[in-house]
């Protein structure tokens, strides 16, 4: 320990290790100021939706039917309201989705406004079994999430006629939608009741739909690149690619038990929870918006400093040109200020600009000074090009979304193998023996 403490290198080395932890509190700083610019962009995306509308789910057409019935109990005449709800046999979903952006300030919301066509049929069948009920009224049924979304309604069309529409679904439980009352006596029960709705709807990120149908089909496609498949079950079939996406789904009432988890939510007045999870759909997302990019980039900070104070080092060690801790310092506080230009431009030039401008910034400031530190115009050149390099290969590395870990960790691999290889032959003592001499030989020619 007593000659680690008498190595001069050795001391060099502790302190430039204490300066690189130090330099961690500023880091935190520009970190902790992205997660606050990073919550509030998710309440300015709340905020949208509660002046517009927000995240879609639909589910329906179904049938409600409320009926009176009456009963003897000790010769006492007992009448009840009762519900019935009827599903459609086969059910299928289309939909393509326009995105767009609505900004709030500097901050913005992804939206959409969906084409949505429902179509299917019921089974004649469950009607007809409805004859001998004393009916109060029937209507065919579709709930929407946020009503707030619908912004046109198209060709509506039940049992081969055109139907009109109501706002409201009268459901506690599903309280926002639209609905068209109906009469059973113009109801054809000896053949499937064909149901084709049409309506654009606008929704805030995701868009999601019931499998409501005995067999049901769900396709969704859009111009968006980007898509996160939600919900309980995922597409049977999905193309992606850069002119957007196109997605289907596939199920039936024995993999989504919808019937039986529909009634008990709708009639028993039981907790939905199981129903609003049997969902299929998707989320138009950013797949790297730029403050998980900012993030990402202070995330590798840390291997930034690292190699320009190591290369410092090595400067001393090879040419025995000594570096002040000072002059360390600044060049760690300007590597930190890359971080916090980044994140201040890149919410009005976008992440790929900002990162850049900031790049060159950096660059160009540690080159001028390193120039004046080396009293060498041409050492300065070299060092401006290699940071420029490594932030070039860090841009690369914040760009990839798949491979980005094992990227890095290649990097560190390639970047610690050649430091360890270049210096595989140095005497660390002999070395700090040399410079102690050095330096006693100095100091006689003064005193001489």
């Amino acid at each position: 320990m007593k000659n680690i403490l008498n190595n001069q290198l050795g001391m060099k080395f502790a302190f430039v290790l204490f300066l690189f932890v130090l330099l961690q509190v500023p880091l935190s700083m520009v970190s902790e100021l992205i997660s606050e610019r990073s919550y509030r962009q998710d309440e300015v995306r709340n905020d949208i939706a509660r002046s517009s509308s927000g995240e879609q789910r639909i589910i329906g057409p179904f049938i409600m039917v409320n009926y009176t019935e009456t009963s003897y109990l000790d010769d006492e005449l007992q009448i009840k309201e009762r519900r019935k709800f009827l599903l459609p046999s086969t059910f299928d979903m289309s939909a393509h989705l326009d995105s767009f952006e609505k900004y709030r300030g500097i901050y913005r919301a992804r939206l959409y406004k969906a084409q949505v066509a429902l179509k299917g049929a019921f089974d004649a069948d469950d009607l007809a079994s409805l004859q001998d009920v004393d009916i109060d009224s029937i209507s065919l049924v579709v709930g929407i999430k946020d009503s707030r979304g619908l912004i046109r309604l198209d060709d509506m069309v039940f049992a081969s006629s055109d139907i009109e529409v109501m706002p409201g679904t009268g459901l506690e439980q599903l309280p926002q939608g639209f609905h068209s009352p109906l009469k059973l006596t113009d109801l054809n029960k000896e053949q499937p009741l064909t149901f084709d709705i049409n309506f654009l709807l606008q929704g805030l990120g995701q868009l999601q739909v019931t499998p409501i149908g005995g067999q049901t089909t769900v396709e969704l496609s859009s111009a968006w690149a980007h898509p996160s498949f939600i919900g309980d079950y995922l597409p049977v079939s999905s193309d992606i690619s850069e002119d957007g996406f196109k997605a289907q789904w596939v199920s039936n009432n024995f993999s989504t038990n919808i019937n039986q988890l529909f009634q008990s939510c709708l009639s028993s007045n039981n907790v939905c929870r199981k129903l609003e999870q049997r969902q299929m759909g998707v989320d138009l997302i950013d797949p790297v918006d730029h403050y998980l990019k900012s993030h990402r980039a202070v995330n590798y900070s840390l291997l930034v400093i690292t190699l320009v104070f190591a290369s410092f080092f090595l400067l001393e060690l090879f040419q025995a040109r000594p570096v002040h801790p000072v002059q360390y310092g600044f060049i760690g506080l300007a590597l930190a200020l890359f971080y916090l230009l980044l994140i201040s431009m890149s919410e009005h030039l976008g992440f790929n600009w900002a990162y850049v401008v900031s790049a060159v910034a950096s660059t160009s400031l540690l080159s001028v000074y390193v120039s004046g530190m080396l009293n060498n115009v041409k050492h300065g050149a070299i060092f401006g090009a290699c940071l420029l390099t490594l932030y070039g290969l860090l841009f690369g590395l914040l760009q990839a979304e798949n491979y980005a870990l094992v990227m890095g960790a290649l990097l560190c691999f390639a970047i610690l193998s050649f430091t360890m290889v270049i210096t595989r032959n140095v005497d660390w003592y002999a070395y700090a023996r040399d410079l102690k001499t050095e330096e006693t030989i100095k100091v006689t020619h003064e005193d001489a």
